[in-house]
């Protein structure tokens, strides 16, 4: 109704200059007013972090699990649990674990970490080094998604992903934006990728530099990808809202499954030696 009410009153105000009453009326029509940069920077000290320096479990008060079979919209083939053997601390990493074996429906296991409503962040910057699994069918991603959904479900609320990679591509890394309007879905998602030599026999950092102007993602401080704030709306710029992070490995699925699948390589791991975050200083 609105919009019918503000094309009525513009049709009228055309109407009433063209009859020679007063001068030419142009319609106001609005232009997206992107932010400025205003060089944001980083804090250097963590403000929150996970070291992995205790064993066991991840620790409760930072990590959640995301649990089920479901096959997560991917049509994935693992079962996500919340078991030690999926995921687990100790010599100073955290260790998923991506298994063959029976369970809830699915005949492979693995886990799925979150920091949802543990820790969700508003920009800053977030560093995660880590090491990656082997293995045609495998798919390790360190990605965020919005905490609350304020403008829908998925796209449309948005979604950064800091590292994924594919087994059957190895050493190929992606950094990608999805949202609304931009999303692997049309084809047309905003991803950088590079090649980055032993990601599974070496660490490597993987980074996001969020402030309300862009997203970066870096690998070990190469940047792969900026996503820049455009100032037209959620369907385009949904990243002002809170976001948490998720670390898993999926098996198969659309994407992960697309050149077959390797069944001799479990069972196959990614280990991360600390995920850190430093807020951004505002300006």
């Amino acid at each position: 109704m609105r919009l019918y009410a503000n094309i009525s009153t513009l049709l009228f105000l055309a109407f009433f200059s063209c009859s020679g009453k007063g001068d030419e009326a142009t319609p106001y029509i609005s232009t997206p007013t992107p932010p400025v940069d205003k060089g944001w920077t980083f804090a250097t000290t963590a403000f929150w972090q996970d070291e992995f320096n205790y064993t066991g479990k991840p620790d409760t008060a930072k990590w959640g699990y995301d649990i089920g079979g479901s096959g997560w919209g991917n049509n994935e083939l693992q079962y996500y649990t919340n078991s030690v053997n999926n995921a687990s601390v100790a010599n100073g990493n955290l260790t998923i674990t991506l298994r063959k074996e029976d369970f809830g429906g699915r005949n492979y296991t693995s886990a799925r970490l979150v920091t949802r409503n543990k820790f969700d962040f508003l920009y800053g910057r977030i560093e995660i080094k880590a090491k990656l699994p082997t293995g045609k069918g495998t798919w390790p991603a360190l990605w965020t998604l919005p905490t609350d959904f304020a403008y829908g479900n998925w796209p449309s609320s948005g979604e950064f992903d800091i590292m994924e990679h594919v087994g059957y591509d190895p050493n190929v890394i992606h950094v990608s934006a999805h949202t609304e309007k931009f999303n692997f879905k049309l084809n047309n998602g905003k991803t950088g990728t590079r090649k980055i030599d032993n990601v599974s026999t070496q660490y490597h950092v993987y980074r996001m530099d969020w402030t309300p102007y862009s997203i970066k993602g870096y690998v070990d401080d190469v940047l792969l990808l900026e996503y820049v704030n455009d100032g037209s709306g959620p369907a385009e710029w949904p990243f002002d809202k809170r976001f948490h992070l998720l670390f898993n490995i999926a098996y198969g699925g659309d994407w992960g499954g697309a050149q077959g699948l390797d069944t001799n390589i479990f069972p196959a791991s990614m280990d991360v030696d600390y995920v850190r975050y430093y807020k951004m200083i505002d300006k």
